[in-house]
């Protein structure tokens, strides 16, 4: 496995890979799979600025990918960052999360326009929560309820690691 900068040829697997979680698990609150017309243009909207995309390339292709997004759009939070970290279900258990997580908070630590990665997970994502918690991630409180997906109410955790 090699972890790389994304680039456009990954984005139709990038699509495939997070409409999975749309259609299956509530680790997004997307709730309609996107076309490759929406993932192009958030595609474009990464490997700019302090906001990179990377993948987890094996058997010729992404298999996961983590990425920093704006947080919030006024300028004040223009340091902090929201951090996503998706992996194919079919190769999962193998190590690529923590890797990519790994490989990306490497990335912000040597930036000075990252002060914060901010990640917002499902209540019920225990994997992704003990992942954040493994490299160091604080736990920043509950929003009780805060979506309707599957016709359940679900809480988010937010979770944040201060680089500097």
């Amino acid at each position: 496995m090699i972890i790389r900068e994304a680039e456009e040829r990954d984005v139709p697997y990038l699509m495939e890979i997070y409409n999975y979680e749309v259609k299956n698990t509530t680790a997004t609150f997307d709730m309609q799979p996107k076309t490759l017309e929406d993932r192009m243009e958030w595609f474009r909207q990464h490997n700019v600025g302090n906001h990179p995309l990377f993948v987890a390339e094996e058997d010729g292709r992404a298999v996961g990918y983590a990425s920093f997004s704006t947080y919030r759009r006024l300028e004040a939070y223009h340091e902090s960052v929201e951090l996503s970290v998706y992996v194919d279900h079919r190769y999962r258990k193998r190590g690529i999360a923590g890797k990519l997580l790994e490989h990306i908070l490497e990335w912000g630590r040597k930036r000075e326009d990252v002060h914060m990665a901010i990640s917002v997970i499902s209540g019920e994502n225990e994997t992704s929560v003990h992942l954040h918690e493994k490299f160091g991630f604080e736990y920043a409180g509950t929003i009780r309820e805060a979506g309707r997906k599957f016709g359940r109410y679900l809480d988010i955790v937010n979770y944040q690691l201060i680089f500097h």
